[in-house]
């Protein structure tokens, strides 16, 4: 399933908060309490306070090894800067595509930082699919926006040290990849310079120069690369007694996280060298870090703070962590002394707030919470919550240690609630829960994640607030939780963010974030709709009430000329408490070829309420929230269609079945046991998706009898697949062929006809070039590169400037059937609703029912 989200957080919401929620948010299990070994390595984190900015293009593109040994290792402050959320990459998980997609990597990437210990960070850059050149990139990112960005993170972040993960000369093989670390060496020059984007110099940052940029050699081999002699080398593989793994058994673990990219990685043990090449800045003789000094004396006042923490780690005991709590104390103390220093004379106050004293103070507050056994939580009565709406917050809180603390007070950002001078004593191990009624703004933003709240462009998403671009989300709503520790009474201020929790019977407790949700949703039942002809069609629609009161008004559709509604309205009578309504609309088209847009509107009290809801739940990232609008794709075309019944072969997911469905074909998805007994000659076709092959073994042994059931003289449409080791033996078609990484990422590249006068090509739809206008982010993907001559190719195309291409759809008639692999982006375009795909693919499903005379209802056999 799928769903979308605003904030209710005010946007100036403080970065150390956002890394404390974070931190705090996982996949729906219970919130997880270091253990002592655990407690005791962050600890001695805390007294090294050097930063690493680690730059890429995508998520999957960090090495997260390197990170793993930054973070977890040296204790530096290590953030990945992900240019890109993943927009344009494929999906093995789900159907989810483009800024779908993008969410889920986001979260992916996420849930990987909580495990290799980095940050994660981000451009407003879109990933809009494969480029062959840097050049390419920037005409649709736009250089000088993206470097601004990369510019904005460098001067927030303040890194002695910057990484890429590419080179500059091409290497990476995508261009995305290139302009990644052409932005980051341009950066690390624009970010000292006073001259370059001074406008964010008036939102508190200063310019910033690191001390040396370095490039992340590849080292796929295993053996050094050319000039390793000139290059600094590090061992990642070094083994963590007290985490109990080494860096690159953890970095597994991290990679592995990106699983809609089936990144699933095995663990390595051993040395693993690493080497990195000089590019900018001060060349490094033997570290990394040669001449930044990475203890707190680099700070004024820091002295102390370090000689606390180094002796608050001396002396830490495995067996009784909260011996340690007076000297973190102190230390809290003195660190808040620093950062107020650090904050004097700020233009803007969040400028100190965003440095790395400020994220060690909130490390510090984690090791102060693991010290003490203290258990936070801030839990709402329900998930959803709706501007102007009351919402039951349970605050609960235990102290399992004997260290004296208390508990002074509440508050709920974004709502307004604060309870002070509560002044309750946490005694050891004794829960101290309060319960309070909190109102929600009635202009509480919806939970939209905030690069989403505005139609994106096709470089970039519009970001209205420069405060939050670079974060990778804003933060869930958050209970300030004021304790004082100690006899002196330092006030602690914990973060603790709102969630909901419920019982499941198999899996337990589970937590999910609160959301800001609308009164009433508006849902579609299709974002496409596509007419091949002037019947109507059926538009349902269904309204969720997300409040305890009733609703009543007014349901329509907003259609452009020339397409009809009946009916015209719908009174609407909705109950509360999650009560949902469904009304159904005959739309009728107009007589020729048309694109419009449809829109559904519900009023009410003088509202009108235009957002679904939809969510995404995976269990490997928390769930996630979106309220996309109310609208649809209206496309009519004249199609003509032979046969009617369609199986499936579902692969790692996607829209096709339905898409065929608009259509008027009736699709079966077809199951491993259908594959090995069901009677395949029943279908007019057989179609398998994208990457069916790679993802489904049965598929895989079956494939004779798919083979046969072409001989026999059936259809069969393949879709991609990609080349990996899952195919290795395996045959795709009746005679053979080589996959490659072959693609035309264009999506205006000219598709040459190879065969004109193949039936393919003329019935019962004929295809002209017009049918290749207004297809959306490629033409296709992973095309053969070598095939028997028994295979007929029926298209050419290129990039511009790159090689000529044929692989893409190959057909070949084996016995009385039709077999065809085909590497063209159908999985996109007919879920867009392209008029020429969905003709050609028409015509590659109608390729046993040729001639005049055939029925619509099926072959005789």
């Amino acid at each position: 399933m799928t769903k979308f989200k605003k904030r209710l957080l005010p946007p100036l919401l403080t970065l150390s908060l956002l890394l404390l929620a974070c931190a705090a948010a996982g996949a729906q299990e219970s919130p997880r309490q270091p253990d002592a070994a655990e407690t005791l390595a962050s600890l001695r984190r805390l007294g090294v306070v050097g930063s690493v900015l680690y730059v890429g293009a995508h998520p999957d593109d960090e090495n997260t090894a390197v990170l793993a040994h930054l973070a977890r290792g040296r204790g530096v402050r290590t953030a990945y800067l992900s240019l890109t959320r993943g927009d344009g990459g494929q999906n093995i998980l789900g159907s989810e595509k483009g800024e779908l997609l993008g969410l889920v990597r986001t979260q992916e990437l996420l849930a990987a930082r909580r495990v290799d210990g980095a940050e994660q960070l981000f451009t407003r850059a879109i990933d809009f699919g494969f480029t062959r050149s840097p050049e390419e990139t920037f005409r649709i990112w736009g250089h000088e926006e993206v470097l601004a960005d990369v510019v904005w993170v460098v001067r927030n972040f303040r890194p002695d040290v910057m990484v890429t993960r590419f080179p500059t000369t091409g290497e990476g093989g995508h261009g995305q990849h290139t302009a990644s670390a052409i932005l980051a060496s341009e950066a690390f020059d624009a970010a000292g310079d006073p001259a370059r984007f001074p406008e964010q110099l008036r939102l508190g940052v200063r310019p910033w120069r690191p001390k040396r940029l370095v490039w992340n050699v590849f080292n796929r081999s295993g053996e050094p690369p050319k000039d390793a002699e000139r290059m600094l080398s590090v061992d990642v593989g070094g083994y963590d007694q007290l985490l109990g793994r080494s860096y690159t058994e953890i970095a597994a673990e991290s990679r592995t996280m990106h699983k809609s990219q089936g990144q699933g990685t095995p663990a390595r043990r051993g040395p693993a060298l690493n080497y990195f090449a000089h590019l900018k800045g001060e060349p490094a003789a033997k570290d990394l870090f040669d001449g930044v000094d990475l203890s707190w004396r680099r700070f004024e006042g820091g002295a102390e703070v370090g000689r606390l923490l180094e002796e608050a780690a001396r002396r830490y005991d495995p067996a009784n962590p909260a011996a340690s709590l007076p000297l973190l104390v102190r230390a809290h103390r003195e660190l808040r002394k620093l950062l107020e220093r650090e904050g004097r004379g700020e233009v803007w106050p969040l400028a100190a707030e965003r440095r790395l004293p400020a994220a060690r103070l909130n490390q510090l507050l984690e090791v102060i919470r693991s010290c003490a056994g203290l258990w936070m939580e801030a839990v709402a009565a329900e998930p959803y919550l709706t501007p102007g709406g009351e919402a039951r917050i349970t605050a609960t809180l235990v102290n399992r240690s004997d260290f004296p603390l208390r508990l002074q007070g509440f508050r709920l950002s974004g709502f307004g609630v604060k309870q002070d001078r509560i002044g309750a004593e946490l005694k050891n191990n004794e829960p101290v829960s309060k319960t309070f009624n909190a109102t929600v703004p009635k202009t509480a933003p919806l939970s939209q994640p905030y690069w989403l709240e505005e139609e994106p462009g096709k470089g970039l998403f519009h970001v209205r607030e420069q405060l939050i671009v670079g974060w990778p989300e804003r933060p869930a709503p958050l209970a300030l939780v004021n304790i004082t520790a100690g006899e002196e009474g330092e006030e602690l201020t914990f973060s603790v963010p709102l969630q909901y929790r419920w019982t499941d019977r198999v899996r337990g407790d589970l937590y999910r974030p609160v959301v800001v949700v609308p009164e009433v949703a508006v849902a579609l039942s299709e974002q496409t709709l596509v007419f091949p002809d002037r019947r109507p069609k059926q538009v349902r629609v269904t309204l969720r009430n997300n409040t305890a009161h009733a609703s009543a008004g007014t349901l329509r559709l907003r259609l452009p000329a020339g397409w009809t509604a009946s009916p015209a309205e719908v009174a609407v009578a909705l109950q509360g408490g999650g009560e949902e309504f469904r009304a159904s609309f005959s739309v009728t088209p107009p007589q020729g070829a048309s694109a419009a847009a449809l829109a559904a509107e519900y009023e009410s009290a003088g509202k009108t309420f235009t957002r679904g809801l939809l969510e995404i739940d995976y269990p490997h990232i928390p769930r996630q929230t979106l309220f996309p609008a109310a609208s649809a794709r209206l496309v009519r075309m004249d199609l003509a269609r032979r046969g009617r019944r369609v199986g499936y072969v579902m692969g790692s997911g996607d829209e096709v079945p339905e898409a065929l469905r608009q259509v008027g074909y009736e699709v079966t998805l077809l199951s491993d046991e259908d594959l090995e007994a069901a009677d395949l000659l029943r279908f007019d076709a057989v179609v398998t998706g994208v990457r069916a092959y790679n993802t489904r073994a049965a598929l895989r042994r079956q494939q004779p009898r798919l083979l046969e059931y072409v001989e026999r003289g059936g259809t069969l449409v393949v879709q991609y697949n990609t080349p990996d080791r899952t195919l290795e033996g395996a045959r795709l078609g009746p005679f053979p062929f080589k996959l490659s990484q072959e693609r035309v990422t264009d999506e205006r590249a000219p598709l040459v006809a190879l065969a004109p006068g193949d039936a393919l090509m003329l019935e019962p739809n004929r295809v002209a070039p017009s049918d290749f206008e207004g297809w959306v982010q490629e033409r296709g993907l992973y095309f053969a590169s070598e095939w028997d001559a028994r295979y007929t190719p029926l298209f050419s195309s290129r990039d511009p400037g790159g090689p000529e291409l044929k692989g893409s759809t190959l057909v070949a008639r084996h016995g009385k059937g039709t077999y065809v692999y085909t590497g063209l982006a159908f999985f996109r375009q007919l879920p867009a609703g392209v008029p020429g795909a969905y003709r050609l693919f028409v015509n590659l499903l109608s390729a046993g029912r040729r001639g005049p005379g055939v029925s619509d209802e099926g072959r005789d056999r």
